[in-house]
């Protein structure tokens, strides 16, 4: 499975585009322009698991840090103070990872 089989090719552009700058990446902001804010929980999770890189079941911050790429893989590496936000951002019990609850509650709230 890929993003491109949950989010529009469109979307995932758009929200690419829209944080190009070091910096200027918001999780928040991020999921609403690729569309994901609208899909149904299991949507969320199926990308999750694609986020998921290592199948380990926790999103960490070697992977955030690649998150764009996921979408497409010429986007930039995000910056550690990026990486750092967004794990804070979605990491309620602070394991230093995130689980697929938090990603869920993070895109769906």
């Amino acid at each position: 499975m890929s993003l491109s089989s949950v989010l529009s090719a469109d979307a995932i552009d758009s929200a690419l585009k829209d944080c190009q700058a070091p910096d200027s990446f918001n999780p928040k902001k991020f999921f609403q322009l690729c569309g994901l804010t609208k899909k149904s929980p299991q949507e969320v999770k199926n990308v999750f698991n694609i986020l998921d890189n290592d199948a380990s079941g926790f999103i960490e911050e070697d992977e955030l840090k690649f998150f764009l790429q996921r979408f497409s893989p010429g986007a930039r590496v995000l910056t550690d103070k990026e990486t750092k936000g967004f794990l804070s951002a979605a990491d309620d019990d602070s394991d230093g990872k995130i689980g697929v609850d938090e990603f869920q509650a993070m895109v769906l709230s």
